[in-house]
């Protein structure tokens, strides 16, 4: 990775650490602070987190569309002001209508300022070289949780959760708008010349991907994003309902973090070497072996199976990005990964919920469902061709 590649990827990197530590990632925390303070359940406070996860399934394909069409530069600098009027809205909710609205304006910004988003800035950077890109910023941004959970609890002890709001708008405004102002712009994209883009961008004359292509691809998403929101709500649940008391499942969920990095880092070193439908597919694995480790053994097995859960987690989070890029090639990347992850965003939005009623029934074996999920996403991704899309052989001496 060239030094302005890596330094577009730092940037990324750190601006997408804030914007997921700063909506994703806040109401583990918050959640109850404003529950109290507004006078409503905290199923209400997710209620409201579940909604923003609506809109920004229905915003995403309209944001990769300007991402596509101006860069991922000035999309990504309004995601950050769209984030602080979000976070300052919550601020100064009264009541369940105004708790609604701040999280309706963090949706938004969701919708164009996640994951999706970053990779599609890649792409209309790099083109089909953007998969060391992506890994790069998935490996920031991985300690999301690790940086955003302690961040969150040390504001709320300081200054209440309102207060810890604002921060976070703060944050946006100070070091996410400045950060993504440093962002190449679309016209800087790898020193590629405008024929190059064309070779690269063209898909080679009968490689064009089958049309079960995307409908497979959008269930691969929508079946692994289920199990991913599932566990992110309900791991220590899971292992406790296995046999793990609160301190054996509070420390085996430590790992999942690491664990996902720790798999984004071999990705990055090996497995980058393959075609990404590989490494997807290994990755789908991961869960229902480990489930059925946990099932076979119990509790001991608790740390063992939140690794392998968290390693799959990470090198499917990259799979979101390359494996578009790999089967259908750069051109309307953006709006195409937006229309992709509107399913996933909504099974999303269901996922703690459904799988929270699933748990309280059946115990561990609600692992019964999840395992099965991914399996299906397996099946799905042996149905996808390996390669579909191949640049320029002039293309690939010219940038590598």
């Amino acid at each position: 990775m060239s030094a302005s590649h890596f330094r577009t990827v730092a940037l990324l990197g750190t601006t997408q650490t804030l914007a997921w530590a700063s909506s994703y990632y806040l109401p583990a925390i918050l959640a109850a602070p404003i529950a109290r303070e507004l006078g409503v359940s905290r199923p209400t406070v997710f209620a409201a987190f579940s909604l923003a996860l609506i809109v920004s399934a229905l915003l995403g394909p309209f944001a990769g569309r300007a991402i596509d069409r101006w860069g991922g530069r000035p999309v990504l600098i309004a995601t950050n002001i769209v984030f602080a009027l979000g976070l300052a809205t919550l601020s100064v909710a009264n009541g369940p209508i105004g708790l609604f609205a701040g999280w309706i304006v963090l949706g938004i910004g969701m919708g164009s300022g996640l994951y999706e988003a970053a990779f599609a800035a890649l792409v209309r950077l790099y083109g089909t070289h953007s998969r060391k890109a992506i890994t790069g910023i998935t490996l920031f941004a991985g300690f999301a949780s690790t940086i955003g959970w302690p961040l969150t609890t040390l504001l709320e002890v300081q200054l209440g959760w309102r207060g810890a709001c604002l921060a976070w708008a703060g944050f946006h405004l100070l070091i996410g708008v400045p950060l993504n102002a440093l962002l190449p712009t679309a016209g800087q994209r790898a020193h590629i010349s405008g024929e190059q883009m064309q070779q690269e961008e063209a898909p080679e004359e009968g490689r064009s991907p089958p049309r079960r292509a995307a409908p497979l691809l959008a269930f691969v998403f929508a079946a692994t994003w289920f199990v991913s929101t599932a566990m992110a709500a309900h791991l220590p649940g899971v292992l406790q309902a296995a046999g793990a008391s609160v301190t054996v499942a509070v420390a085996a969920g430590a790992l999942l973090g690491p664990a996902q990095v720790g798999a984004r880092m071999i990705e990055y070193g090996l497995l980058r070497r393959w075609h990404p439908l590989i490494s997807a597919r290994i990755a789908t694995l991961m869960h229902p072996i480990g489930a059925a480790v946990l099932a076979f053994f119990g509790a001991p097995a608790a740390a063992v199976f939140t690794v392998m859960h968290g390693a799959g987690n990470g090198v499917l989070t990259i799979a979101n990005g390359t494996l578009p890029l790999a089967l259908f090639g750069p051109r309307g990347y953006g709006a195409r990964q937006g229309l992709l992850m509107v399913p996933a965003r909504v099974v999303q939005a269901s996922a703690p919920w459904v799988f929270g009623l699933v748990l309280d029934r059946w115990g561990a074996n609600a692992l019964w469902l999840t395992a099965s999920t991914i399996l299906a996403a397996f099946v799905a991704l042996s149905f996808l061709p390996r390669t579909t899309y191949v640049p320029t052989r002039e293309v690939i001496a010219k940038v590598e």
